[in-house]
C-alpha cells in the first residue's frame, strides 16, 4: 500500500536530511548464522548508532522540520528507552528543549541514557500509553511539540532509511525480518523495500506476550500484557498509518517466544560479539524459531537496538549456560565423614568440570542425617559432557541428581 504521506522519494530526503548526523550501521554477511540455518544471512548493526538504537533516524528527521517557532517552544516524547535517548540527544544538539515521559519499568539503563543527553524525564504511568496521555498533557500545558515514537510520516520515513542502506549495500536479498513494536519500523522499511524489489518478501516479528499488530491484522481483540524483555517492543497501540502500510506491504507477521528472544541475545553475544536488547534481537528470534521457512533465502535482519541492563544481560547470559547444558547444579549425597566433599570435588574435577559454587546442606536436605547433600554449581563445556561428568561420579560410587534439569 503507498502512503501519500511517504515513499521512497521521502525516505530517500530523509536519507539525505539525517546522512550527516547519523551512522551508516555495518550491514555484514554471518557466516556462522548462516552456515546453521541453511540461508545467507545478514545483519544491519544498528546497534552502533551513536544512541544504539535505529530510533535516532526517525528523531532527527522529525526534528530536522520543525519550523523556528516551534524549535524554540521545545520537543517532548514518550518513550520505553530508544526513542527516548533519540530525541533527547539531537534535540540538544540542535538547541531544543527536550522533556521525556517514560513509563515506570523501564530499564534504567534507558531512563540513564535520556537524562545524560540533555532531556528532562518525567517518569508516569504503567505502559507506553499511559505514558503517552501524560507526554500530550504536559505538551497542552508547557506548549511542547509532540514528537510520537512511530505514528509519525516523517518518523517513518526516517526509519526506512535503514532498508535503503541495507538493500545498497546487499541488492539481492530476498526477504527482511523486522522487529514489530508500534509499526514505524516496519512500515518505512517495507515501503523502500518494496519500492526498491517488489518481489522481496517483508516479514514482521512481535514476542507472544506483545503482538497488538498480529492481532490488529487477524481482527482479534488486542490483548497484551505481562513480563517481556523486549519491551522495546511492548504496545498496545500500534500507529494507525503504520498499521495501514503494514495491511498493504509486510508478507506475514511471525510470533516468538521469550524463551527464544533470550537465546537471541545469546547466539548474538557468542557468535557476531555485540550486545543486543531484546526488542533489537527479535529479527534473529525469528529465524530461530522459524528457522525451516528461511532455508536457501538471503536475508537481512536489522538488529535495532543494543541499549540492555548490564543485571539482565548477565542473568540471559548465565540462563543461556544452563540452557544449553553447560552450567548444572548437581545435587551429591555422600557419607558424613571426613575427606567427602574433597573427594566429590576432586571427581568433578578429573572429570573435566569447573566449580563455581560450592553448598554442603546439613539441615534441610531429603537423604538420611548421615549422608548430607552437597550442591555444586559446575561449569562443563556442553550437554554430552555435563552428561558423561555425572556418569563419571556415579561409576565411582557417589548419588548425583540433578538439582533441576537444564532447559530443553
Amino acid at each position: 500500500m503507498l502512503n501519500p504521506e511517504f515513499g521512497l522519494p521521502e525516505i530517500r530526503a530523509a536519507a539525505a536530511r539525517i546522512g550527516a548526523s547519523v551512522e551508516r550501521t555495518p550491514f555484514l554477511h554471518s557466516r556462522t548464522l548462516s552456515a546453521r540455518y541453511g540461508a545467507q544471512v545478514f545483519i544491519k548493526f544498528e546497534n552502533l548508532q551513536f544512541t544504539a538504537s535505529f530510533k535516532e533516524r526517525g528523531a532527527l528527521n522529525k526534528l530536522l522540520t520543525l519550523s523556528a517557532a516551534e524549535r524554540q517552544r521545545g520537543v517532548i516524547a514518550m518513550s520505553a528507552g530508544n526513542h527516548a535517548q533519540g530525541v533527547a540527544y539531537h534535540a540538544t544538539r540542535l538547541g531544543m528543549r527536550a522533556v521525556i515521559v517514560m513509563p515506570r519499568g523501564t530499564p534504567n539503563v534507558k531512563v540513564k541514557a535520556a537524562a545524560v543527553h540533555g532531556a528532562r524525564i518525567v517518569i508516569e504511568g504503567e505502559n507506553l500509553a499511559e505514558a503517552s496521555q501524560h507526554a500530550h498533557l504536559l505538551a497542552e500545558r508547557e506548549g511542547l511539540v509532540f514528537i510520537h515514537p512511530y505514528d509519525d510520516p516523517l518518523i517513518i520515513a526516517g526509519q526506512g532509511t535503514v532498508a535503503l542502506e541495507m538493500l545498497e549495500d546487499v541488492p539481492d536479498l530476498d526477504c527482511l525480518i523486522v522487529p514489530v513494536g508500534g509499526g514505524g519500523l516496519i512500515a518505512g522499511m517495507a515501503t523502500a523495500a518494496k519500492a526498491l524489489k517488489p518481489e522481496l518478501r517483508v516479514f514482521g516479528v512481535e514476542s507472544r506476550s506483545y503482538c497488538a499488530m498480529y492481532q490488529r491484522l487477524k481482527g482479534l481483540p488486542v490483548e497484551v500484557g505481562g513480563d517481556t524483555i523486549a519491551e522495546g517492543l511492548a504496545v498496545r497501540d500500534v500507529g494507525e498509518t503504520a498499521l495501514s502500510v503494514v495491511r498493504g506491504l509486510v508478507d506475514e507477521m511471525l510470533l516468538v517466544d521469550e524463551e527464544t528472544i533470550e537465546r537471541a541475545i545469546v547466539d548474538l553475544i557468542e557468535i557476531e560479539k555485540t550486545v543486543a536488547e531484546g526488542a533489537g534481537a527479535c529479527g534473529l528470534a525469528a529465524l530461530i524459531e522459524h528457522g525451516a521457512r528461511f532455508a536457501g533465502q538471503r536475508i537481512g535482519i536489522p538488529l535495532c537496538g543494543g541499549n540492555i541492563d548490564s543485571r539482565v544481560l548477565a542473568a540471559v547470559l548465565m540462563r543461556g549456560l544452563v540452557r544449553d547444558g553447560r552450567l548444572l547444579r548437581l545435587r551429591v549425597a555422600m557419607p558424613d565423614i571426613s575427606g567427602s566433599l574433597a573427594k566429590a570435588a576432586g571427581l568433578i574435577g578429573e572429570a573435566g568440570g569447573n566449580i563455581l559454587e560450592v553448598q554442603h546442606e546439613r539441615l534441610f536436605g531429603r537423604t538420611s542425617v548421615k549422608t548430607p547433600e552437597v550442591e555444586f554449581v559446575v561449569e562443563t563445556r556442553d550437554r554430552e559432557h555435563g552428561q558423561m561428568l555425572i556418569s563419571a561420579l556415579r561409576e565411582r560410587g557417589a548419588r548425583v541428581t540433578l538439582a533441576e534439569e537444564a532447559w530443553r
